[in-house]
């Protein structure tokens, strides 16, 4: 009798990857740029998208979104309110999105009406790391309010960024978060990372997340 090992993991995460480069691919022959955004729930996601709209918008960047949650239309309801060509993805018992879900979502999208794509990815610090969806950046934001050592406990997500987003950063104070640490915790595990820190709600910190986002 032969012992036969098939590592399962490991197949599925490069079958992810493949079909993520064909995203990649699509995106750029639609002239697309796309944004994968993660964190927890309650982070910050989607007043994100909704606070970055309107100044994209302003710059003359015609926008479009793909929501992820585990169930229903909650979030989806509020970007669709944005008047932006948006697709619902619901995962169910998947904690992250994948390639291949957004690959089906990209299909009904008038690709050619948008110039600039936000993907957001289901609240979670773990499951999303190991499953790229083809955008161009990936972004991580994390509130105040979940604790200054979230960083540290999640240090994975923060490799695979480009920026991190410390939120409810008003908040800090009430909450006994530090800043400073969380900032050195997002240094320590990517060097290269670009930090900025906002209070959404207010709106601070959103035109040099713009900036950021539409840099090459």
């Amino acid at each position: 009798m032969h012992k036969v090992e098939v590592n399962v993991g490991a197949n599925v995460t490069e079958a992810n990857r493949r079909e993520a480069e064909e995203n990649r691919q699509h995106l750029d022959e639609h002239g697309v740029r796309a944004v994968d955004i993660l964190g927890a729930v309650g982070s910050g996601k989607t007043m994100l998208i909704e606070k970055l709209t309107p100044l994209l918008q302003k710059r003359g960047v015609k926008v479009g979104a793909i929501v992820g949650d585990c169930y229903g239309d909650d979030d989806y309801q509020r970007i669709h309110a944005l008047n932006i060509p948006t697709q619902n993805l619901n995962t169910g018992t998947e904690c992250h999105l994948d390639a291949h879900m957004v690959h089906n979502a990209l299909h009904r999208l008038p690709l050619d009406d948008i110039d600039f794509l936000f993907i957001e990815n289901v609240g979670n610090m773990v499951c999303p790391t190991d499953f790229p969806v083809g955008s161009h950046k990936r972004v991580v934001i994390v509130s105040v309010t979940e604790g200054d050592d979230v960083v540290n406990k999640h240090p994975a997500i923060f490799r695979e960024c480009e920026i991190g987003i410390i939120n409810k950063v008003d908040l800090a104070e009430a909450v006994g978060a530090s800043i400073e640490r969380m900032e050195r915790d997002m240094r320590r595990h990517n060097s290269n990372i670009k930090i900025l820190k906002t209070n959404l709600k207010k709106g601070v910190g959103v035109e040099e997340l713009a900036d950021l986002l539409l840099e090459n």
